[in-house]
């Protein structure tokens, strides 16, 4: 992708994430030739609106609860501007590059639709910004997620006016400076343009994209993490048997269970039956149905993000005919991020779950009375003197204690605002947050058990022999693990060794 189009219509998630990643293939963004033309109808139709004196929300009138005050032309220009300035009012420590550079085009793409009224040279503005790599600094909190994320947005329009603060080269600089080295230059505010900045949902979109597509990931990962716990546990393949799962035909478990069989195709690590134990514990069994409900609500929010991405989400819109005479401004609630919402939370809940199961194989691996003997206790020869993986255990209970708190559904809060006139709000970004951190905590919980699995599966091949065969995705997982941390004989720091296993996981190298 040498040039990034955007047209309000067709940006994808992964589009996105490379632009947020600032991938050199994706650094060049521009506006489609169909997007300005209706970009540009659509000022021209604000400007008429002014000149014949009608009266519409947030052009000639304030916001909120202020929606009944009437504001003479000659303000209507500093309207926009106050409520850049009194709109920024986040806390809380800023987003980072990534994520701001994903709020930015998420904003351009919608504005790009033509239904905002916001000026050419200020969309253009914001792609200029992208391209030069100008970001600004966006508080992580504040934003009700209805109205749209109003005061985060705020803070990201401050900068194409030249005030608050911007990132550029690693530096952050007060706004201008920063516009100025990288040679733009700021914009003055049009009627309805700061309304078009900052009311909408670009915010929770960029959360609930790049965090869709980061449980994707931990998703494929926890598949390859759980098959080498199996081997290392003696486990059987036997419960992936598609004929189990064509009698429950969920897609995503099926889906899971052939993932899986693949995973740990020609291994010699697992057993085809034992008459002595003849089924697995449920987090070995059933690591279909667990995983595979997971896969389920991250492609819920994949489908939904997928909308959002090319949705019109400020208000109110501007809607005109072919010709661009007939022109109607129509208020309604595109900005409530009720949906985002829910799914993120939905997804938070899942990711817990992933989370708890990776951190009971994790158990399994390292108590030898659970494992039957399999295993020494805590992975360690001379217990005693080494306490081995038993702290590994410790960290994950915490992390996924934690998880179960944030799992808590942001969306079924509410706190009414701007004297009760915005009465119900979604707390989508809220909801976004908290599934960073879960994703974040769930990182590290399959990590701690990426590093006993490969421990347990050197302390397996001691009593199968150097001949026996992992399975051909648990082969690939093993020796990556294995080029970072040795097999450990005695106790030693830990944490620089788990940190090393982690990069391997953020970085989506174990995934099959």
């Amino acid at each position: 992708m040498e040039e990034l189009i955007i047209d309000g219509n067709s940006l994808t998630i992964q589009q996105v994430m490379l632009v947020a990643n600032g991938s050199p293939d994706a650094q060049k963004i521009t506006l489609s030739v169909e997007a300005t033309r209706r970009v540009q109808q659509a000022a021209a139709a604000v400007e008429r609106l002014m000149g014949d004196g009608e009266i519409a929300y947030g052009i000639t009138t304030g916001f909120g609860a202020f929606k009944g005050k009437l504001i003479p032309e000659e303000q209507a220009s500093e309207l926009q501007r106050n409520i850049m300035m009194s709109h920024a009012v986040g806390t809380g420590p800023p987003f980072d590059i990534q994520t701001t550079r994903a709020i930015m085009l998420i904003r351009a793409n919608a504005l790009a639709r033509g239904y905002s009224g916001i000026k050419l040279e200020t969309l253009n503005l914001i792609i200029d910004m992208l391209n030069k790599g100008v970001h600004p600094i966006i508080p992580s909190k504040g934003s009700l997620g209805a109205s749209g994320d109003l005061a985060p947005l705020a803070h990201m329009g401050l900068v194409l006016i030249g005030m608050g603060k911007a990132e550029y080269g690693g530096k952050v600089f007060p706004a201008l400076e920063a516009l100025q080295i990288a040679g733009i230059k700021p914009v003055a505010l049009a009627p309805k343009e700061g309304l078009a900045l900052t009311n909408g949902t670009s915010v929770m979109t960029a959360l609930g994209v790049m965090e869709a597509f980061r449980a994707q990931k931990l998703s494929h990962t926890a598949d390859v993490v759980s098959c080498m716990s199996l081997e290392a546990l003696n486990g059987t393949s036997i419960a992936f048997d598609d004929r189990i799962h064509k009698l429950r035909p969920h897609p995503r478990q099926r889906d899971c269970a052939k993932h899986l069989l693949e995973i740990l195709s020609g291994s010699d690590f697992t057993r085809p039956y034992d008459p002595h134990n003849i089924q697995d514990a449920y987090t070995l069994r059933c690591i279909p149905q667990v995983h595979g409900a997971v896969r389920e609500s991250i492609t819920y929010l994949h489908w939904m993000m997928e909308i959002e991405l090319n949705s019109v989400t400020d208000n109110p819109l501007i809607f005109m005919d072919e010709m661009g005479e007939k022109i109607e401004v129509l208020s309604g609630g595109n900005f409530h991020g009720e949906p985002l919402a829910i799914g993120m939370d939905y997804l938070g809940i899942a990711m817990t779950e992933l989370g708890n199961i990776s951190e009971r194989r994790l158990m399994r691996l390292l108590d030898a009375d659970s494992n039957g003997g399999i295993l020494p206790p805590f992975l360690t020869r001379e217990g005693g003197v080494n306490s081995g993986f038993m702290l590994l255990q410790y960290t994950a209970a915490a992390l996924a204690a934690e998880n179960k708190v944030l799992a808590h559904p942001s969306s079924v809060d509410t706190i009414p605002t701007s004297a009760n006139v915005e009465d119900h709000v979604s707390m989508g970004v809220t909801a976004g947050l908290q599934l960073r951190q879960i994703n974040s905590n769930v990182e590290h919980m399959l990590s701690l058990e990426l590093m006993a699995a490969a421990q347990g599966l050197d302390f397996r091949r001691e009593v199968l022999g150097d001949h026996a065969n992992l399975g051909k995705g648990t082969r690939r997982a093993y020796e990556l693990v294995r080029q970072e941390v040795p097999f450990l004989e005695n106790d030693e720091i830990y944490y620089d060794y788990i940190e090393k296993v982690k990069s391997l996981v953020t970085n989506g190298k174990i995934c099959y």
